[in-house]
Parts: structure tokens; sequence; C-alpha cells
């Protein structure tokens, strides 16, 4: 997820995208995205396995700013919010 002037991202995992961007669009959840008003899904992944989805959230965390910024790139050059396209 980013904030409205792509400047600020953010990595989690969750079992209900839907609820979750939701929840953080709404700032119904209080902590980092809150803080820095990130509310706008430019790029997901889906996984069936939680175990390999928290691997790979460590794996997104773990790399540098510009491997998430061109993962994000890749799908989603404009960094479109992408959360009207999952609801």
């Amino acid at each position: 997820m980013a904030n409205r002037t792509n400047t600020t991202i953010y990595t989690g995992v969750t079992d209900n995208l839907v609820r979750r961007v939701y929840e953080h669009k709404n700032k119904i959840t209080k902590g980092f995205t809150d803080k820095y008003n990130v509310n706008k899904l430019v790029y997901f992944e889906q996984c069936d396995d939680i175990k390999i989805a928290i691997a790979r959230e460590k794996q997104i965390k773990a790399g540098s700013r510009q491997k998430k910024i061109d993962l994000i790139i890749k799908d989603n050059p404009k960094y479109e919010d992408l959360y009207p396209n999952i609801i």
C-alpha cells in the first residue's frame, strides 16, 4: 500500500484483503498506515498457504525500497488504487 503521493510504502499480510484495505482506508486500525495516511492499494499477491504468505511478506520487507518500487511499477506503473478492482 502507498500514501497519496506514493512516498510511503507499507507491506503487510492478511487473510482478507478487501476487509484489511477497507480498515486502512477508514483508519479503523491505528498504527503506521494511519499515521502516514497509507490507504491506497498499489500492489498485492495472493497465496493459499499462510506460511508461504508470511515468508513472502518477510522477503518483501527485507528488500530495499527500490525492490518494492520495482514490484509495484512492474504491474501498476501509475500507482493506481487497485481496491475498486477487488471489491
